[in-house]
């Protein structure tokens, strides 16, 4: 019996587990039945054209898609009504709802350039950016795709060189050493705004990029404004404006690790990683990275790291902070020495444009004159209170602490470098410290600076070999070569605020304050004594015999930068404070027409202090204040969903830079200093439709009223002097055209040309001033219709972007440069070999025209996708026919011009002179990276 009932108590248990699998299977296969697919399109707004990659995400789930190449998605759904969640980088994110399966068709999504990129959480208030067909400027935007996708081992401004009226190069070809013309104006007149906040020199206006090295790892997106620009700073730039958003805190958890390698041992890691915004509000990112390589020019090594630390807090809708720390520590070996085209032929070897005329051998190892080092973090605080629905402010507190220098020689021993002549002649008349290769035999310099007289003075100095540039008494040897080091660091606190009140649904009021001050400590400081045992420096007139020095600085960023040590040869501070305010009206009738009024005024004061050339009792100069400012405004009609125009005109008052205040080292306040005066216009049409989108702009800008100050030597007799060029006028005026399309399934066309014509008007009357600022002459400039030179003024590009299969992508880019004419300095020097003297007579030639010439690159990419990572691979080839190209000259030496060696026969290349001083453009280069993504 318990046998049969243990039988049916089986039997029974095997029949429950039957109806529970039973069950399961029928709800497993009706929630099964139930689920259905939803697709769609998703489109560019603005352009009408599929967005690959958008998000598709079902409202509450972690269910999600993304588009393919044409736009298009597909999605299980388990019921047949919910909401989509639709997102891409740089557009406003749109919820779309469903009430059944199948497909809903298109889903547009508008640009939002107020985030760029969709990352940043806050400071959005502070950051001007132009929204097409609304804001009336001329813009390029370039996204952080691109410049990841773009940038490898080139130079951070290079990726620009495809949008109107861009000129950049790598100068002098060491890491970070680029720089860039915006409409023919160069960087100092160029405004470089990163997160809102203004980055150029407070002295001289200029940008560095190797400062800015890890730019490529931190943007988050860029804008390019031609011409006036939407930024409401106190006063706004002449060229245009450059504007950088950096990452921020993000949204979203996430990471993640690159590792690039390129050509001349080129070799890059960066890992960054987000925790996304928790319940509470906190968010926070951090990202570091490093690079290292020889450099393309010879003997240009370097080393750089990159850092940036986020917080974000955002405890509910109405306040947003967020606190960002970031910077770029780096050296670099630079190439500084110019060079002529024959220069680089003689000595240059298989490959000629790798030539530098700035080192050679030390004990056996590669050793150079000139390195750069420098590291300027930025701290940023940023703060967006949203008071009520119609009222916002916006506030920015930022502080910059830049440290670092570069090194050059120092000393009376000429037969290193030549003077008033290239390399080719100086080596032919004999330069004892030059090998037959043209490079620096720094064994020899070290031995003769060890052969001088030993120091008779006694006390503890007593028997030293000592060296010095202006002393020659008790054994101290006149006749040597030292390695210093130039230092240019700062302090630099600001704070910018702007308050917007929505009046209504179409009109808009604007006010803001930017706060600045500036410190900048100059000075030299020895780095490397070459074989001497110390150095007696004469530089400070304090200091009536001289101060023996044996202390050296290390060119590097990481170590101290000698401010608080003993210095050679000057020590000066720039000081300058700046308060400005602006204020706007919008108007925007969310339909075919916006305008906008801006006006700003800013008040700029200026202060040298000179420790070495002044009586200690003298030393702070005078205070001077200047007042400028601007107004400017413009309109945007859109005439349909397919065409618009613009205008914007504009009147800038810009403060003169602070040389043009304390001209010739000097701490006498220059009277006659008057602010620059820039008038623009310009004119703008748009064409958007679902196969091209082009933009045509017309622009004037008139510059007038400029001060330029030069060192001279010779005239008059005058062993030291300056002259000063006051009320320098330059226009320019051009067209501009940018177009994309898409011609086919898989294929982007992008293009753009640019025809500049950008000169000088009227002619300058200089002033001469010997060493003790006594006027002792004038002099007349003819440049009257002379071309502006250091950019192509004509330019034009087109870029192919085809996916051949899904995931995998190849792109080829043609650029052509042409009308560049070489930059030339406003010498009176008629001694002058490079011949810009040429402009002391009427009816001169003007500045040289270059040979024009034509580059192509290419790219090819892969990406492999996981559940919730990726891995990407991409390999660039720049100047992948290796193409010869001049970038840039400084001189303008015509063939038949009287010259050095002016009896030698004439030499050209591709038709010019080969006395001229050029940098030639890289050769053919490359660059490996691979990311991955979680």
């Amino acid at each position: 019996m318990r046998l049969l009932q243990g039988y049916s108590n089986n039997l029974n248990t095997i029949k429950m587990k039957k109806l529970y699998s039973l069950i399961v299977a029928l709800f497993v296969s009706t929630i099964m039945f139930s689920q259905g697919t939803v697709t769609g399109t998703v489109m560019d707004g603005d352009m009408g054209t599929p967005l690959p990659g958008a998000s598709v995400v079902l409202q509450g789930t972690q269910n999600g898609t993304s588009t393919d190449f044409d736009g298009k998605f597909t999605i299980e759904v388990s019921e047949d009504s919910g909401t989509l969640v639709v997102s891409y980088i740089g557009f406003v994110e749109r919820r779309i709802s469903f009430s059944t399966y199948g497909d809903i068709g298109s889903i547009t999504l508008n640009p939002d350039a107020e985030e760029l990129e969709g990352v940043v959480v806050v400071g959005t208030g502070v950051i001007d950016l132009a929204k097409e067909r609304e804001t009336p400027v001329a813009v390029s935007t370039i996204t952080a795709k691109e410049i990841q996708l773009k940038v490898g081992n080139t130079e951070f401004p290079e990726i620009l060189n495809t949008t109107p009226s861009v000129y950049a190069t790598k100068q002098g070809g060491g890491y970070g050493d680029s720089r860039i013309n915006l409409r023919g104006f160069n960087q100092n007149n160029t405004a470089v705004i990163i997160n809102g906040q203004p980055v150029n020199d407070m002295e001289n206006g200029w940008v560095y990029w190797s400062n800015w090295q890890g730019l490529s790892d931190i943007a988050s997106g860029m804008q390019v404004q031609r011409g006036l620009g939407s930024s409401k700073l106190a006063v706004p730039s002449v060229g245009g404006t450059l504007t950088i958003v950096t990452k921020s805190t993000e949204k979203e958890e996430g990471g993640f690790a690159k590792i690039s390698a390129g050509n001349d041992s080129y070799f890059k890691t960066v890992v960054g990683y987000n925790t996304g915004t928790n319940e509470k509000g906190w968010s926070s990112s951090i990202l570091l990275g490093r690079w290292s390589g020889d450099g393309y020019v010879d003997a240009t090594e370097g080393e750089g790291y990159t850092y940036l630390f986020s917080l974000g807090y955002m405890p509910s809708d109405k306040h947003a902070f967020n606190f960002t720390f970031t910077g770029a520590a780096q050296w670099h070996n630079q190439r500084d020495f110019e060079l002529s085209i024959r220069d680089h032929l003689n000595y240059g070897g298989d490959d000629f444009r790798k030539f530098n005329g700035d080192w050679g051998m030390l004990n056996g190892e590669t050793y150079t004159f000139r390195r750069n080092f420098y590291n300027k973090p930025i701290g940023t605080l940023n703060w967006d209170w949203n008071i009520d629905d119609k009222l916002s402010l916006s506030t920015s507190i930022y502080g910059s602490w830049g440290r670092g220098g570069g090194t050059g020689p120092r000393g009376r021993n000429f037969s290193i470098n030549p003077f008033r002549k290239d390399l080719t002649e100086g080596i032919t008349d004999g330069l004892t410290y030059r090998n037959a290769d043209g490079t620096i035999d720094f064994d020899a310099v070290v031995a003769n600076n060890r052969a001088g007289d030993a120091y008779t003075v006694e006390g503890p100095y007593e028997g030293a070999i000592l060296g010095s540039n202006g002393f020659s008494d008790n054994g101290v040897n006149s006749n040597i070569a030292i390695r210093r080091a130039s230092m240019n660091s700062h302090n630099w606190y600001g704070a910018i605020s702007n308050l917007k009140w929505e009046l209504n649904d179409e009109w808009t009021l604007g006010g803001g304050v930017d706060l600045r001050s500036y410190k900048g400590f100059h000075y030299r400081v020895l780095n490397d004594l070459l074989g001497l045992d110390g150095y007696v420096s004469t530089g400070n007139e304090n200091i009536t015999e001289g101060l023996i020095i044996r202390e050296t600085i290390k060119a590097s960023p990481f170590n101290n930068t000698g401010l608080t040590d003993n210095k050679i040869d000057y020590y000066n501070v720039g000081k300058v404070n700046w308060f400005g305010f602006n204020g706007i009206t919008e108007y925007n009738n969310r339909n075919n027409l916006s305008a906008v009024l801006q006006i700003g005024v800013s008040n700029q004061t200026y202060q040298r202090i000179d420790y070495f050339n002044q009586p200690n009792e003298d030393a702070e100069s005078d205070k001077d204040s200047k007042v400028g400012g601007y107004i400017k405004g413009g309109a945007n009609y859109n005439i349909d969903d397919s065409h618009n125009v613009f205008f914007n005109a504009g009147y800038i008052e810009r403060q003169p830079l602070f040389d043009a205040i304390f001209p010739n080292f000097a701490n006498a306040i220059n009277e006659d200093a008057e602010n620059e005066q820039i008038t623009s216009f310009e004119l703008g049409y748009g064409y958007r439709s679902s196969f091209l989108n082009a933009n045509i702009n017309l622009y004037n800008t008139t510059w007038d009223n400029r001060f330029i100050s030069e060192s001279i030597r010779g005239v008059q007799g005058l062993d030291n002097g300056t002259a000063n060029f006051a009320g320098v006028k330059q226009v320019h005026s051009g067209l501009e055209l940018d177009f994309n399309m898409r011609p086919v399934d898989r294929l982007r066309l992008d293009g753009m040309m640019s025809i500049g014509n950008w000169q000088f008007k009227d002619n300058v009357t200089a002033s001469v001033f010997d060493g003790d600022q006594n006027l002792v002459d004038t002099a007349t400039l003819y440049v009257d219709g002379t071309k502006v030179g250091d950019a192509a003024q004509f330019t034009a590009s087109l870029e192919a972007d085809y996916e051949i299969i899904e995931n995998l992508g190849v792109d080829v880019t043609w650029r052509h440069a042409a009308n560049l004419y070489s930059d030339f300095t406003f010498q009176l020097d008629t001694r002058n070999w490079a011949n810009d003297a040429q402009f002391l007579a009427p009816n001169n030639r003007g500045a040289l025209k270059l040979p024009s010439y034509n580059l192509f690159d290419l790219g090819l990419d892969y990406q492999f996708d996981f559940e919730k990572s990726n891995i990407f691979i991409r390999l660039n080839v720049n100047n992948i026919f290796d193409t010869e190209y001049i970038s840039e000259a400084s001189s303008s030496i015509y063939v038949g011009d009287e010259g050095p060696a002016s009896d030698a026969p004439v030499s050209t290349y591709k038709g010019i002179d080969d006395r001229n001083l050029v940098w030639f453009g890289f050769g053919r280069t490359w660059n490996l990276s691979l990311s991955y993504n979680f």
